[in-house]
């Protein structure tokens, strides 16, 4: 499976199983970094930033390029190992491929525009500036749902910036991290003179990220997880003084106005809902619906989450495919009877029988029409859930929606431009993300991403987010004869 890709088979084949969410059966066994091998990689990823840092920002841009004609190249291979991997449909993980190869584009351009600022100066014959240099090492540990396209964002981005980078994957999915290593691999001998360390991948538990985490010499960590996982990691790479960028939970939610265009209105949320079986931090979660339209358009979603095809991905032919393991599959068991127990009605929800995948987990999404926003819908669960409430008034839709923990994405679907500015506004959505008539899920990489509150805080991937890899300095050039002081200050000696 990863020997097309050029991956050595000392590097799998033993080890930690790794098994199908397709059909719960292995499809391969990874072994564990030991600390020795951790430490040593950090060592080299040290030594190579020494080199990489000196390295034009153009010409790392180059390596990037490369990375991407190599993307391009394993695209319907990589896809295809993301939806063994994590269980998404094939469109699903090519898509994810797709999204690596836009990142390195966005990269290689960024790498000519990594610029400072010109500030003016208040002393006479003083020039200021402000430009930006590289971080060091970048620790990258990364979740199963998006196995490979977070570690582009962040490793694209930190490679132009002038940073190595050490990836630790989920342990779910160590096999696409080290087919894409190979990738990069393959970039960097067409690249020639790449430092040793550049990038490295270390595989295991969570004692091999905690390697990452509490090392002085890792100077960026950044961690998709679960929040709890977040707190953790802050609290502990924050003791060293370190940086973090975390990408955590999301609880999200979609407001449908009474203007709403109902027909892209039931596309959308079909999509942001049950999309990777509910499995994107991004994922739709709760939908606040206007009183006035509530009865046109929950009876359609419920035909969808009634009919919407279930089963292998591998065929291409259903849209929803599997939880990622046994314990997904509790964890939307437990949510949906703690609902029912708060007087909600289900639409779907059962355990959904494939053949051939006897112990895989299978399970149709559930559309719960609750009371009012309590219980389960205040919480993440990593599953196909869709909890649904009634509003009456606007303001009230905005309270429900900033009325949880997690604050990654939004989204509102309304014609009225009144209610459109208002979500975007100060006053609006609290999220980082903030959509207008289409759903919460599926970012473009232009945009930084990320959220507030118990999402972490961090941004990756597009706009200025590169700034997270690199550190800041503010220079002044006294190029007169005198020496003037700030702020009017005198300090005269003779």
């Amino acid at each position: 499976m990863l020997t097309g890709f050029g991956v050595d088979p000392a590097r799998f084949g033993a080890g930690r199983a790794v098994t199908s969410p397709i059909t719960g059966g292995r499809i391969g066994a990874v072994a564990d970094s030991e600390a020795p091998a951790v430490e040593a990689a950090i060592a080299r990823a040290s030594t190579a930033f020494a080199a990489w840092r000196l390295v034009p920002a153009p010409r790392r841009g180059e390596l990037v390029r490369l990375l991407g004609e190599e993307l391009r190249a394993a695209k319907s291979g990589l896809g295809r190992l993301v939806t063994l991997e994590v269980g998404k449909v094939p469109s699903e993980g090519e898509g994810e491929v797709q999204e690596m190869i836009d990142i390195c584009d966005f990269a290689v351009g960024l790498s000519r525009q990594l610029q400072g600022l010109a500030i003016p100066s208040e002393r006479p014959d003083h020039r200021m500036m402000e430009q930006w240099h590289p971080a060091g090492v970048v620790g990258i540990v990364t979740a199963f749902n998006f196995p490979v396209a977070v570690w582009s964002w962040n490793a694209a981005l930190a490679l132009v910036c002038g940073d190595p980078v050490i990836w630790k994957p989920s342990e779910k999915t160590p096999l696409t991290a080290l087919a894409v290593q190979a990738l990069f691999e393959r970039a960097a001998a067409r690249f020639g003179g790449v430092p040793d360390g550049l990038s490295q991948v270390v595989t295991g538990g969570r004692e091999v990220g905690q390697m990452l985490v509490d090392d002085a010499r890792v100077a960026v960590l950044s961690a998709t997880g679960s929040t709890r996982m977040g707190k953790a990691v802050g609290e502990r790479v924050a003791r060293r003084f370190g940086r973090c960028i975390l990408e955590l939970g999301g609880n999200n939610a979609s407001i449908v106005a009474p203007s709403a265009d109902l027909d892209l209105a039931v596309r959308a949320i079909a999509f942001g809902a049950m999309g990777t079986a509910g499995q994107r931090c991004t994922t739709l979660r709760r939908l606040i619906v206007h009183a006035s339209v509530y009865d046109a358009l929950v009876p359609r979603l419920a035909k969808v989450y009634r009919t919407v095809s279930v089963g292998n991905p591998l065929p291409g032919d259903v849209l929803v495919g599997p939880l990622v393991d046994a314990a997904a599959g509790e964890a939307m068991t437990r949510a949906l009877d703690a609902a029912r127990a708060l007087g909600a009605t289900v639409t779907g929800g059962d355990i959904v029988t494939v053949p051939g995948a006897e112990a895989a987990c299978y399970r149709r999404p559930a559309l719960v029409e609750m009371p009012e926003q309590a219980g389960p819908m205040l919480e993440e669960t990593f599953a196909p859930i869709l909890y649904v409430v009634k509003y009456q008034d606007f303001a009230e839709a905005i309270a429900l929606q900033n009325g949880v923990a997690q604050g990654l994405s939004s989204s509102i679907f309304s014609t009225d431009m009144r209610e459109t500015e208002g979500f975007l506004s100060a006053a609006g959505s609290d999220c980082g993300i903030a959509n207008v008539n289409m759903g919460t899920s599926g970012a473009e990489i232009g945009g930084a991403f990320g959220g507030e509150k118990e999402t972490g805080g961090g941004r990756e991937s597009g706009s200025d987010a590169w700034k997270g890899y690199m550190r800041r300095q503010t220079s002044a050039i006294n190029f007169g004869r005198s020496l003037p002081l700030a702020q009017g200050v005198r300090f005269d000696v003779e």
